[in-house]
């Protein structure tokens, strides 16, 4: 074979690996709504006289709808933990509540996330959005370099909400640092300056940057996740983590969505962040990506019904029928819309009752990008691959027979099956959010979903096997530092 031909082939064998990267590599989108409950979308059964989500809808048309999908927690950041890591939050040092707006990069340096995966197998990366998750060593100082940070766990771009929609910080993060900070407020605008106090009457930081206004937030990040999508190329996969603001309380939208929902500010927001959600597809259609992009949607907890009066008075149910809220130990605070898409892959118009955790994220595309999984002692400790689930291949069910719940003051749940049982164990002897209704979750339950999906009969002394099974297989769980293909 003389020298020319061996070249030609060569040129063929790398055009056909290329084209078999772009096949089986796609782009990954992952937009994680706030606050946003199991009801709360046209698919999952609000009615559109009180909201319409016609992009979201959308998703679930051009792909995969889950009904039995929930997150580690019922609150915020440690879902986040969980999603980015595949490990549950309370094996950390905060086994219970939330990162704060001065707390310390919550992730260690050394661990493992969705973003280094991914980067190590050669994807563009960024995180736009609230992100919750702390910044710096100790405690956050914001006239310091914001290092170390989400640029120092695998994202190569960050444009940030450090904490919630609202905040006392106030302030952009970009990369690491505050967005346009100066010597001191006197410097800025009169109309780019912070308020002496948030929404909620709490005494800002009086960070001297430009004011990061509440009523503009949700347009802000989307332009900047759309203007990231479109400076991409076809060259190299992308990743992007777009944790939205919407619909955090306060429930401030951009004045063009004021009034445009029959359920008040409540709806109004959730049509916001569902127009959000249209405008990245749209980018996504616009530059030439839809085709081989991959779009998971969810949210990192159950809804909260503060604010939301009106709109449950038009009829929203925000959790669906699930009993509790965000917060609780209940249903309600953890089931959540979920949808997967990935055109020509993912069979479209399809749903799945699969039980799956927002924890299974890591392994889940570590199978997609054929990455080896770490070992489940060192990293993504409670991650298991759903892959299946969402592709719509065989697979012996269950992907995962088991899952840890916790709440927002650190009460535990085992689900396995249909099972769900309730430790009631509070670690702060004196929680300050657990008075009146919300006494009954410091107690010890079991629960028969398929039943009882509502949550009503402690069946605790009817099945004592059953509690001394659960028990024992959380005690392991804890004991063994990982959940994952658990012995």
């Amino acid at each position: 074979m003389n020298a020319i031909k061996i070249f030609l082939l060569i040129l063929i064998l790398f055009t056909i690996t290329d084209i078999l990267f772009a096949q089986t590599t796609p782009n990954i989108v992952i937009i994680l709504a706030d606050d946003l409950g199991y009801g709360s979308v046209g698919v999952y059964g609000a009615h559109q006289d009180v909201v319409r989500t016609p992009h979201i809808d959308r998703l679930a048309e051009e792909g995969r709808l889950f009904t039995n999908a929930y997150t580690p927690s019922s609150v915020c950041s440690p879902t986040r933990y969980g999603l980015l890591t595949g490990r549950y939050d309370w094996r950390t040092d905060m086994e219970y509540g939330v990162c704060g707006p001065k707390s310390p990069l919550h992730i260690q340096m050394d661990r493992q996330t969705l973003a280094s995966l991914l980067k190590k197998a050669g994807y563009n990366t960024a995180a736009i959005g609230k992100w919750h998750l702390g910044y710096q060593e100790e405690k956050t100082d914001y006239y310091k370099p914001l290092s170390p940070g989400p640029l120092d766990l695998g994202f190569d771009y960050h444009w940030g909400i450090p904490t919630n929609h609202g905040d006392i910080v106030g302030a952009w993060v970009e990369n690491d640092h505050v967005f346009g900070m100066v010597a001191k407020m006197d410097d800025l605008p009169p109309e780019q300056r912070q308020p002496e106090n948030n929404w909620q009457g709490s005494k800002m930081l009086g960070i001297p940057a430009p004011y990061r206004t509440d009523s503009m937030e949700m347009s802000v990040i989307t332009r900047k996740a759309v203007e990231w999508i479109c400076d991409q190329s076809t060259d190299k996969p992308f990743f992007l983590y777009f944790p939205q603001s919407a619909i955090h309380s306060p429930h401030i939208t951009s004045p063009v969505f004021e009034g445009t929902s029959g359920g008040g500010a409540y709806g109004d927001f959730i049509q916001e962040l569902d127009f959000s959600v249209g405008e990245i597809l749209k980018a996504l259609d616009d530059c030439g990506f839809s085709e081989n992009t991959l779009v998971l949607f969810t949210s990192d907890n159950g809804g909260h019904p503060a604010g939301g009066d009106e709109a449950i008075a038009a009829g929203l149910k925000i959790n669906g029928d699930l009993r509790g809220t965000k917060l609780t130990i209940w249903e309600g605070g953890f089931k959540v819309p979920y949808i997967v898409r990935w055109p020509w892959q993912i069979p479209s118009g399809t749903s799945c009752d699969e039980m799956i955790s927002l924890v299974d994220t890591y392994a889940s595309l570590s199978a997609l990008i054929g990455a080896e999984l770490p070992d489940k002692k060192t990293a993504a400790e409670d991650s298991y691959n759903v892959l299946p689930a969402w592709l719509d291949q065989k697979f012996e069910s269950p992907l995962r027979e088991n899952m840890v719940l916790t709440s927002f003051e650190g009460i535990t749940a085992l689900r396995k099956g249909n099972w769900k049982y309730v430790e009631g164990h509070v670690p702060d002897p004196d929680p300050n959010w657990l008075f009146g209704p919300r006494l009954e979750e410091v107690n010890e339950m079991l629960f028969n979903l398929s039943e009882d999906p509502g949550e009503q009969h402690n069946v605790l002394n009817d099945y004592p096997e059953i509690t001394r099974e659960m028990k024992s297989l959380l005690s392991r769980i804890r004991t063994q530092g990982y959940s994952r293909n658990i012995e």
